[in-house]
């Protein structure tokens, strides 16, 4: 979990998943004798994006490039690639490219008709791409080395396990002690697991997560009225992302 991003319009986008801070997805391709060795890994700002390209460049030094690209938050308003010497706009474009028009999935709350696609999603953020290439001494021109980057990057993502991260309300619910477990059990029943439970001297305060989506809260609303016979409110908390199972 993570504090919320100020300002966001998104309340829900595509990310890999938590493993991949840590451990990069990594496809390689050879093209006409070429090695281009796709990499991907979780981001949360601009410094770790560029730490993470810094370390590959060290790691694969006699490689001849190492071009990247990376795309940041919620609203994907940071987007940056580099060409690392390759000819201007043959690599790092590409490979944003491969990374912002992904396709995740259909648009929530939309079921497309067997005769419509419906509509598609891109909205794959958090990400930073690189592309690490080892000359094979032949040539691709402009257009192989624009083919050549954008297929390293994909061919990369069809390997890695993309997750939701929404946007989520914490609630609050003050319960009398002696009420809390029950209600606790009756919440869990209507499917609204309790994150937590605050004991205070007097009270106790149940803490619920809501998808920020404008609907959840007011239909958690009207089952607390139900479970509490109208004696409890709902007091908001604070908002923070989640991965989502």
């Amino acid at each position: 979990m993570s504090e919320e991003q100020p300002g966001s319009r998104a309340s829900r986008y595509t990310v890999l998943p938590a493993t991949a801070v840590d451990r990069p997805v990594v496809h390689e391709l050879e093209i006409r004798r070429s090695r281009f060795i796709g990499h991907l890994v979780r981001v949360e700002d601009e410094p770790q994006a560029r730490a993470f390209i810094s370390d590959l460049r060290r790691k694969h030094h006699e490689a001849r490039h190492a071009c990247s690209a990376f795309i940041l938050g919620a609203d994907r308003e940071a987007m940056r690639s580099s060409d690392d010497g390759e000819p201007a706009g043959t690599a790092g474009l590409p490979m944003l490219e491969a990374l912002s028009l992904r396709e995740t999935g259909p648009a929530p709350d939309t079921v497309p008709a067997p005769e419509s696609p419906g509509t598609v999603v891109r909205d794959l953020s958090d990400v930073c791409a690189v592309v690490v290439r080892y000359f094979g001494g032949t040539k691709l021109g402009a257009g192989g080395l624009v083919r050549a980057y954008s297929d390293a990057v994909s061919a990369t993502l069809d390997r890695a396990r993309l997750v939701t991260r929404q946007r989520m309300v914490l609630t609050g619910v003050e319960a009398p002690h002696a009420e809390a477990g029950r209600w606790e059990n009756e919440l869990r029943t209507a499917g609204y697991p309790v994150q937590e439970t605050r004991y205070g001297a007097r009270a106790a305060t149940l803490v619920v997560a809501l998808p920020d989506d404008g609907r959840s809260t007011a239909a958690f609303g009207a089952r607390i009225a139900s479970i509490t016979a109208g004696t409890a409110e709902v007091q908001t908390l604070g908002t923070e992302w989640v991965d989502l199972p």
